[in-house]
């Protein structure tokens, strides 16, 4: 199978089936019926052939040199249009891309135009590559003759590739060299993953346009996938057009009126408020992190998941923005994921099944408790509450446990960057969040017995962090305690007259711990922001967010970055980062540097508005996962934030 860019510019869907395009308009994964799997695309290449260039032409596609392009969202909707001009065939192409809500059906609306000013005889090609269920063995793919497509499937998943105008030529199975010289076999069928096919436009006059629409559907069989394809010629390019826009115009005005003055900041919060949508599935209503880009695992371990941690921001982002329904029936999912004892696993599939995983981080089951609670607080929705106290009680009082008994903090697990272990800050505070979030709805329900016993095993958590946890030295909290560290580095810290503890399993395994680590790390902010376990205005809150600026502020580019010495893709800032920070001095008043680093974000994000994760420190350019849900997620809590403050527009 292609090894796919990392990096892609676009997304389009309906929160069932996700597509993933760059720059050029070209597909680079499909994900369907669910938004994290199976992916099915391989190539998806569109060109043209030129017959006046005779027996050696060849068809250009529209993704290889040659072609320049210009791509927007057409305005407050996820439909895609991508423009492609070649200067030396004479020839443009407006490509609109969107996924029909409530329909498996993908349009690829392509309007061709001969920019010459002499007649040119042109084909459309299709070359068609799906290694249906992300496999490159066991496919078919067959001509259907009465429907006129092509058709991929592998037991369960077909998909139908088709147009409104009956293809000149066609070819299952090795049709790449036969696309490109527009010379297809007519072979009908074949167990391979591609086909190709040719469509006559016929002659076309100097500043001609002709209309081409390809559509893509889905299926659990063959018959439903070429079915769905005779839904979507019936209706038409049009009617699914209008349908599309419609969906998300109403979807928009669902949302939280505000005044956002500049321009590009307000397209960038409109375009949040969509991505989350597609983002979230239309089954489950959990939300993924991202869309997958880095499937083999090269990098990271992948991002199309479900976190509780990024889920639970992205979640409140969504309720203070105004979409109270999406968010109660991810909290809903969150009842199927958790485990009888009260505690939730690492990460899952949108359909609930637990993903790959390296274990607990106690963090998340803390935010998920912390987010249905401000939820909760928002919507005053007691049917909401009602329905999910169960699983708050059953939550909280796996957090109680889950305490050492020795320092009074969350038991060592990863830490949210999912790089160290031990008993982190950030955990810390996320499980105290959830613990008093929690206690307050016990209270709303007269069970101040749970409560209390809540409240008591949080401020026990809080007085150690005050007690323990400051760090003179660098003038912020530490990161952690007991981290674990490997052998050496604990026999260097031993030897250096630095606090070392030893565990031993019952089956004799050791684990090495450094009882202090001293590292600064932005996920200090967490802390007060959101978790509200220590005051904004203390002078040691203040002092480690001064620390945190002063030591991962990015030299060139700005933002802000994880902690010192971070290697992830480089260490570069992350727009989520940079808007903790924001986040943090609206908190404290500072409105105007919070303005300045939301701007950053601003500028930083693509030319569809999209947020990536990170920034590259030294070109500026995004550098990992585009979109990033959690950038987003910050991104609008930071616009509501300033908005309630009365400062939004005042820069």
């Amino acid at each position: 199978m292609r090894k796919k860019p990392y990096l892609t510019d676009a997304i389009i869907g309906n929160s069932k089936m996700l597509a993933t395009l760059t720059k050029d308009g070209q597909l680079q994964r499909l994900f369907w019926p669910n938004i994290d799997y199976p992916q099915h695309a391989n190539r998806f290449y569109t060109g043209i052939y030129i017959h006046n260039e005779g027996e050696g032409g060849a068809t250009s596609f529209i993704h290889e040199d040659g072609w320049e392009h210009l791509q927007s969202y057409e305005e407050d909707t996820n439909i895609l249009v991508t423009t492609a001009r070649n200067f030396e065939l004479k020839v443009e192409i407006t490509q609109t891309d969107f996924v029909v809500p409530g329909m498996d059906i993908f349009v690829r609306d392509y309007h061709v135009k001969n920019q010459s000013s002499l007649p040119n005889r042109m084909s459309f090609i299709v070359y068609s590559d799906f290694t249906v269920d992300d496999r490159k063995r066991y496919s078919t793919v067959m001509f259907n003759p009465v429907d006129d497509c092509l058709v991929h499937y592998f037991r369960q998943y077909a998909f139908a590739v088709g147009s409104s105008m009956d293809a000149a030529q066609y070819q299952s199975g090795s049709a790449l060299e036969a696309a490109r010289t527009n010379k297809l076999s007519g072979k009908v069928i074949i167990n391979k993953t591609d086909g190709a096919l040719s469509w006559d436009l016929g002659d076309m006059g100097g500043g001609e346009e002709k209309r081409l629409t390809v559509y893509i559907t889905a299926g659990s069989n063959l018959g439903g996938a070429v079915s769905c394809l005779a839904k979507a010629k019936e209706q038409g390019p049009d009617e699914l057009h209008d349908r599309t826009a419609r969906y998300w115009e109403e979807y928009l005005l669902q949302g939280r009126a505000i005044h956002i003055e500049d321009e590009k900041t307000r397209q960038v919060y409109t375009r949040s408020l969509l991505a989350f949508k597609l983002l979230n599935d239309e089954e489950t209503g959990a939300f993924i992190a991202g869309p997958e880009v880095d499937e083999d695992y090269d990098y990271s371990g992948g991002y199309a998941y479900c976190w509780g941690r990024d889920a639970a921001y992205i979640a409140t982002a969504a309720t203070v923005a105004g979409y109270h329904d999406l968010v109660s029936k991810f909290y809903y999912s969150t009842m199927a994921t958790q485990r009888d004892d009260g505690a939730w696993e690492h990460r899952f599939y949108t359909n609930g099944m637990l993903a790959p995983t390296w274990g607990i981080q106690i963090d998340e089951g803390g935010s998920i408790l912390w987010g249905i609670h401000k939820h909760y607080e928002i919507t005053k929705d007691d049917i909401f509450l009602n329905t999910i106290w169960p699983s708050v009680e059953k939550g909280a009082n796996y957090l109680t446990m889950f305490i050492d008994l020795e320092t009074h903090l969350p038991l060592p697990t990863n830490d949210l960057w999912e790089k160290r272990e031990g008993e982190h800050l950030y955990s810390t505070a996320a499980v105290y969040g959830g613990l008093i979030g929690s206690a307050k709805l016990a209270r709303k329900l007269d069970r101040v017995d749970l409560a209390e016993k809540w409240e008591r095993t949080a401020e026990r958590m809080k007085k150690t962090v005050e007690e323990r946890c400051w760090n003179e030295e660098t003038g912020s909290y530490l990161r952690a305690l007991k981290l674990a560290v490997d052998e050496k580095t604990f026999t260097e810290a031993a030897l250096a007259g630095k606090e070392t503890v030893v565990e031993e399993d019952r089956k004799g395994y050791k684990t090495y711990r450094l009882m202090e680590d001293s590292v600064v790390d932005i996920s200090l902010l967490g802390l007060n922001v959101p978790f509200g376990m220590i005051d904004e205005n203390s002078e040691r809150m203040i002092k480690t967010a001064e620390t945190i600026e002063r030591l991962l502020t990015s030299p060139v580019t700005g933002g802000l970055e994880r902690f010192p010495g971070d290697v992830y893709i480089g260490g570069n800032p992350w727009i989520l980062t940079t808007l903790w920070m924001a986040l943090f001095d609206i908190k404290i008043s500072n409105f105007e540097k919070a303005r300045a680093y939301l701007q950053w974000a601003v500028n930083n994000a693509n030319h569809l508005c999209l947020l990536p994760e990170q920034i590259h420190k030294e070109t500026g350019q995004p550098a990992w996962v585009m979109p990033l849900t959690w950038s987003h997620a910050m991104f609008v809590l930071t616009v509501i934030a300033l908005e309630e403050a009365g400062e939004l527009n005042n820069g």
